[in-house]
């Protein structure tokens, strides 16, 4: 395979998700193999080499408070575990801001292909390789997600499905968005997968939750935007690279699970506040005039009888309150 001369750097943030980020991270580096090199590399992150490329772990710890940092202070230091790089922030810098440190980090000592990953997120094999590959084969494609399920248990249904059917729970087949709404989707979500979306197509956007984007996109997009400071930040990433020329695909030969809302619960205030604020800095951004003036409309609404926190999203998307706003 071409990847065999790549470099890929999988960035993971962490925010307060001790027990998730172990997971993951131990879903990593079994799917690895763990055969690190002799020591690290000129960029001080030891490289984990996979049987078709080498592959980077950067974690990135957005000041957590529940021991997320100590842990992976002596994580690091375990000599056969030496392959990732750990960096430190002392606050929250949201999750656009904590993930670009990563990325930043990553184009600084020249990886080609920069992948983000929730930590509240399990994977198996090498699913990177089928996303490394596609972009390889497809160089007018520059952003790839993959098959995202639901891990087992974690659904928005549980109840509904059989315990055969519990990991193939599809989270997401790629993005699309409604744009007479302005309201961006998981393609496939709440269905058993039974093939239905085992073909690669392009989509809307890439998930947040993972996606693999060429070193060249993320300079040409300038990261993510950290005014969202999270949510709708990727369906912003995906619209910026599709503008640059790029496409946006969704690739079925990658699979993942998610652990849905690990770090922040479905209807939760905090979702009130950055989705509606979110919601009309896209909108505003890309959608087409038609939309612009009903999502105005409905934020009058909102501002008006909306929940508390969807009343100041609104407030302070209009007064350019932006990155982590009133949120407290």
């Amino acid at each position: 395979m071409s990847f065999k001369k790549k470099k890929l750097a999988i960035v993971v943030l962490s925010f307060n998700t001790k027990k998730l980020l172990k997971n993951c991270l131990k879903s990593v580096f079994r799917s690895v193999n763990i055969t690190p090199e002799v020591g690290p590399d000129s960029s001080g992150v030891g490289r984990l080499v996979s049987h078709s490329g080498s592959v980077s772990i950067i974690v990135v710890d957005n000041g957590s408070t529940d021991g997320s940092a100590e842990w992976l202070k002596q994580t690091s230091n375990i000599k056969h575990q030496a392959s990732f790089k750990v960096i430190l922030n002392d606050r929250n810098l949201g999750f656009c801001e904590g993930n670009n440190i990563g990325v930043r980090y990553a184009l600084a000592q020249g990886y080609d292909y920069i992948m983000l990953l929730n930590s509240d997120t399990i994977i198996k094999d090498c699913f990177w390789e089928p996303l490394v590959d596609f972009l390889e084969n497809n160089e007018k494609v520059g952003v790839v997600t993959p098959k995202i399920y639901f891990a087992p248990g974690y659904e928005y249904h549980s109840k509904r499905y059989k315990k055969s059917d519990q990991g193939k729970v599809i989270w997401s087949m790629g993005g699309v968005i409604d744009w007479d709404n302005v309201i961006g989707a998981n393609r496939g979500v709440d269905e058993i997968d039974q093939g239905q979306y085992d073909q690669p197509v392009e989509v809307d956007f890439a998930s947040g939750c993972c996606f693999l984007a060429r070193a060249e996109v993320w300079k040409r997009v300038n990261f993510l935007e950290e005014k969202y400071f999270m949510y709708y930040e990727d369906d912003d990433f995906s619209q910026k690279a599709k503008r640059a020329g790029w496409k946006v695909y969704y690739v079925p030969q990658a699979r993942i699970w998610h652990l849905n809302a690990g770090s922040s619960r479905v209807g939760s205030s905090l979702q009130d506040y950055f989705i509606i604020r979110n919601r009309l800095l896209f909108g505003l951004r890309f959608a087409p005039l038609r939309a612009k003036f009903a999502l105005i409309r409905e934020s009058g609404r909102l501002l008006l009888g909306g929940r508390k926190w969807q009343k100041r999203g609104v407030r302070d998307y209009y007064l350019q309150r932006f990155r982590g706003g009133s949120w407290k």
